[in-house]
């Protein structure tokens, strides 16, 4: 099994500061596109910014300026550093990973198979 958990989130006035840890776990063979997505209440979740394996870069309109994503390939890690937030960015924070990995198939055909993980979220609330 490969997991992905999220740490970091929490309560922060306007104008703070928080970073957002994602570190996956499990028969991994590589990750690709790591990302953070949101979702805030009644709303559908977006995307906020991600990164690719060559180390680009992409962010939603809404958070660029303020969000920086970073990733950690030895530690199968992504981060995303929130500065300047605002109350709009209260949301549950998710990870998303595109990852190649062992399944007992795979292992069997020595070749690791795609698969998308999410983790399972971490809230983030900001104070006006």
């Amino acid at each position: 099994q490969v997991q992905l958990v999220e740490s970091g989130g929490g309560l922060v006035q306007a104008g703070g500061s928080l970073k957002l840890s994602c570190v996956a776990s499990g028969n991994i063979f590589e990750i690709n596109d790591m990302e953070w997505y949101r979702q805030a209440p009644g709303k559908q979740r977006e995307r906020v910014a991600g990164i690719r394996s060559d180390g680009n870069r992409y962010y939603a309109d809404s958070v660029k300026g303020r969000f920086t994503i970073s990733r950690d390939d030895p530690k199968k890690s992504v981060y995303l550093q929130m500065n300047s937030l605002k109350a709009t960015d209260t949301a549950v924070y998710y990870c998303r990973a595109d990852a190649r990995v062992w399944t007992p198939a795979g292992i069997r055909d020595s070749r690791p198979q795609y698969l998308t993980v999410w983790g399972q979220g971490t809230p983030v609330t900001i104070s006006e």
